[in-house]
């Protein structure tokens, strides 16, 4: 299994979560064999996997049932570590390649309206001092680059190019894209950059721990955890359901608004980051439903 982990690490540069995932999901598999009484990969029979399928659906005392998308997860670990026992000469066979995992119900993204994120935004504006100025950069960020929470919290201020609008992001794997930042993200960044950071940074002990854009109160790097609690404060100040609202529902809104307007999938996927235009898809059936909508309120022979 450590080898498995290495070569994800190493070879695949897959993301330190991920491997954490696939970790925890590959420890319990090999509770389970354990428990079954198979000591090593050569013993495992295809039963076994399938039987790790069903008891993760089924829960036990000491874990509750997983969901498909969860299920579906640790059976693509299990997979990916018997493919590489195979390819590596450990077994001679792939006992695990029959097995497929659940499908999980396909839940669209939910966007919210330009007005729900307008008054997002102003929300977390309204703080008075510099977290103000930072929280309303953050979420302007968020919205106006589509970025994920990992990667505008990891953003140095040397990612942002002030001159040609843009800003480099670290995505999944690795993986570097350079997105364009819009006018009022911009203003907002500089606002902060001018007005708040070096507030923020005069509290850490010795000035700027490393270069992070984003600082919180202490003057270190604003954490993923920090970013959760700004959106759902500025939520409620908003009189949004702080339940239902997430950093990715600015990326989901990102993406909607941008097809709403009529972009090319193609160019939204390479905004997002995505490996395949097919991920991308899944906010074209939100834009339909969109269509859907305003054509069965707005035609006079669209009523029934």
């Amino acid at each position: 299994m450590t080898g498995y982990l290495d070569h994800l690490t190493v070879e695949r540069g897959l993301a330190a979560n991920t491997i954490a995932s696939y970790r925890r999901d590959l420890r319990r598999y090999a509770d389970y064999l354990a428990a079954a009484g198979v000591r090593g990969l050569g013993e495992i029979a295809e039963s076994d996997v399938s039987g790790f399928l069903s008891a993760l659906r089924r829960g036990d005392d000491d874990h509750p049932p997983l969901s498909a998308t969860s299920a579906a997860r640790a059976v693509v670990a299990v997979r990916g570590l018997h493919r590489f026992a195979l390819l590596d000469g450990i077994v001679a066979d792939d006992v695990a390649h029959e097995v497929r995992p659940p499908t999980p119900a396909r839940r669209l993204p939910k966007a919210i309206p330009v007005e729900s994120v307008e008054a997002l935004i102003g929300a977390a504006g309204a703080l008075e001092g510099p977290r103000g100025l930072r929280d309303r950069a953050l979420l302007e960020v968020l919205y106006g680059t589509g970025a994920r929470i990992s990667e505008a919290v990891g953003m140095a201020v040397d990612d942002l190019d002030r001159a040609q609008a843009s800003v480099r992001l670290a995505g999944k794997g690795g993986k570097e894209r350079v997105v364009p930042v819009g006018s009022y993200a911009l203003r907002a960044v500089e606002d902060y950059l001018v007005r708040a950071r070096p507030a923020l940074a005069a509290e850490g002990r010795g000035g700027v721990r490393g270069g992070a854009l984003f600082l919180n109160a202490r003057g270190g790097p604003l954490s993923r955890q920090s970013a959760w609690a700004i959106l759902r404060t500025a939520a409620e100040r908003a009189g949004l359901d702080s339940a239902t609202v997430s950093p990715h529902t600015l990326r989901h809104s990102f993406a909607t608004h941008l097809l709403d307007g009529g972009a090319d999938v193609r160019v939204v996927q390479e905004l997002l980051g995505h490996a395949s235009v097919t991920t991308t898809q899944v906010y074209t059936l939100v834009t339909v439903d969109r269509l859907r909508e305003v054509y069965a309120t707005s035609h006079p022979r669209a009523l029934t």
